[in-house]
């Protein structure tokens, strides 16, 4: 490896572990090779950063960030949250299973697990303790549901992850579905033992009558087609993935008009957070696209294929290899970024290897999950401790059942294919 480009590196990584924002300090690694590179002209420096955010596949970004935020303006999440009562009421645990049960929906409609974390610290913590439950316990299940939230699609990790690596974002929307519901099944169930052995009781003792089941379902009828819509669209051909965004857009603002509960100055502050949300993540995409570039041209991603293939000669000792250190640099690294400089290495030894891309992908993006929710940089962690007032010490202890739990889940999706693709073999793909 040149040295120009391990000093690069290096700058970059020092940046990040400083805390400088993602973009710059991926620009600054970058700056560093092209103004010491005597053989590269700086001109290109300019042109991969515009030609980075250049994809058309990246226009469902914005459009998926519109559609989950002009959500929370119509009311959506009340009604959502009416049908999980419902749904986990008579289940140990209570509003505990109702905080999952609402990411995993919410999850169709918002993709952003951070805006879900926030929304849920606002909404359910403080009546779960009102119930009972302790702060602790009460923020952790708030950050680990929220945790379902980029699983489920649409996703805004899947969309990077197939504009980076060139896999079908359609696939990973069905792929998620499997994902997100095995995580969402399994922390209720973890939800209910914890719940259960300290007598965090059920929100209602009686039965649910149908009656009631309509009641709760037919306000929410609406925005729970939207994740239908997006994936029956997307697999008839009626429209891609990134128009599949401009629809769920539409969506969205019909629905503001059917409930009658978005204003105008609602819209006008749903745009400028879209503008805000978007601006943020395309500036990382600019930045890697780069990073990628200069990757590329030293042949990098080629030389470390070769160097992997040649000394593990095992595709399942290399997954549990890749798991560990997404782990470890998840502690560090906001996942979108890691991403982005990781996944153009990563994914070319996979397909040496002979490892399913749909499954692969789903791997590294619960990896990404899992490194949101960890310390010393989780960001799941701050974000839902900083509302709720938890002291992170105590956090992380409550925490750490459900630490184990997703550890599971990892290895369960790393090496049991039908966790991840097995809703696709049923569809034929």
């Amino acid at each position: 490896m040149d040295a120009i480009l391990v000093i690069a590196s290096v700058v970059m990584l020092a940046l990040l572990f400083l805390k400088v924002p993602v973009f710059i300090s991926v620009l600054g690694g970058a700056a560093v090779y092209f103004v010491a590179s005597p053989k590269v002209n700086p001109i290109i420096f300019a042109q991969q950063t515009i030609t980075g955010v250049e994809s058309i596949a990246l226009l469902a970004i914005p459009f998926f960030v519109c559609a989950g935020i002009m959500m929370n303006y119509t009311g959506v999440t009340a009604r959502i949250m009416n049908v999980c009562e419902v749904m986990t009421g008579r289940m140990y645990g209570g509003l505990a299973q109702v905080n999952v049960l609402l990411s995993t929906l919410m999850g169709g409609l918002s993709g952003s697990n951070l805006a879900d974390a926030a929304m849920e610290a606002k909404m359910l913590v403080p009546e779960m303790e009102k119930k009972g439950f302790s702060k602790e316990f009460s923020s952790v299940v708030t950050a680990t549901s929220a945790m379902i939230t980029p699983l489920i699609p649409p996703g805004i990790s899947m969309i990077l992850y197939g504009c980076i690596a060139n896999v079908s974002i359609g696939d990973l929307f069905i792929s998620g579905i499997g994902v997100g519901l095995l995580l969402c099944v399994s922390m209720m169930i973890v939800v209910r033992i914890i719940s259960k052995q300290r007598g965090y009781a059920p929100i209602r003792t009686t039965r649910v009558t149908f009656p009631e089941y309509v009641a709760a379902f037919k306000p929410a009828i609406l925005p729970l087609l939207l994740p239908i819509i997006i994936i029956g669209g997307i697999r008839i051909g009626v429209f891609t993935a990134t128009e599949a965004g401009a629809v769920a857009i539409v969506y969205a603002v019909m629905l503001g008009f059917i409930y009658r509960e978005m204003r105008w100055e609602d819209m006008k502050k749903g745009f400028k957070e879209t503008v805000c949300t978007t601006s943020s993540i395309m500036l990382i995409v600019a930045a890697a696209g780069v990073f990628s570039w200069v990757l590329t041209k030293e042949r990098v991603p080629q030389q470390l294929t070769e160097w992997i293939v040649a000394t593990i000669d095992n595709k399942y000792v290399f997954l549990l290899i890749v798991n560990i250190f997404l782990l470890i640099v998840g502690m560090f690294i906001e996942g979108n970024a890691s991403m982005i400089i990781l996944v153009p290495l990563l994914h070319p030894i996979a397909m040496a290897y002979g490892i399913n891309e749909i499954q692969f992908a789903m791997t590294y993006i619960f990896n990404n999950a899992i490194g949101a929710l960890s310390p010393p940089m989780g960001t799941l962690m701050f974000v839902t401790c900083g509302i709720t007032g938890c002291k992170t010490g105590p956090f992380i202890k409550e925490a750490v059942p459900f630490y184990i739990l997703l550890v599971i889940n990892l290895l369960l999706i790393t090496y049991v294919p039908v966790f991840s693709t097995g809703i696709l073999a049923l569809l034929g793909d």
